[in-house]
């Protein structure tokens, strides 16, 4: 039996087939489409997945600003950060989120759902958001993906 049939293949970032895809946040719900977007990001819905390198694709993300929250989450939910100074502790509900940059709502999001590691952060590095339906990566010819066929 020839036992070289037998052995796993490690893929490592550069021989990663990356492609660009679109997402179309227009109606989704936030966590869901972040969880999706995240499952992307790392390579899960490869064949060839690798847990520690970066094997997932580019995604881009259009119409950020039309996420949809259920419930009340979009004035009960609080994100908290500190400016670093005393005292500085600030709050901010998703509404303050999508009426100043629509598009940190999702990034935070999809953020919360990667590795706290330097894997994390060159995975999210492969994260565009865009809060309109218009998008800079034209040059790469993204592929426009159902986020409900993935999984």
């Amino acid at each position: 039996m020839n036992t070289l049939s037998y052995k796993t293949v490690s893929v490592n970032k550069e021989a990663a087939a990356k492609k660009w895809l679109l997402v179309d946040a227009e109606g989704q719900t936030l966590g869901r489409l972040a969880s999706n977007i995240a499952y992307l990001l790392r390579g899960k819905h490869k064949t060839n997945y690798t847990v520690n390198a970066d094997c997932g694709d580019n995604v881009i993300v259009i119409n950020a600003g039309k996420v949809v929250l259920t419930g009340d989450k979009m004035d009960t939910k609080i994100y908290i950060h500190h400016t670093g100074y005393p005292g500085g502790q600030r709050e901010t509900t998703p509404r303050e989120f999508l009426a100043k940059k629509p598009e940190r709502l999702v990034e935070k999001a999809v953020k919360g759902m990667l590795p706290k590691s330097k894997l994390g952060s060159a995975l999210y590095r492969n994260l565009k958001v865009y809060a309109g339906p218009e998008h800079g990566q034209e040059a790469q010819k993204p592929e426009k993906i159902k986020l409900d066929s993935i999984k």
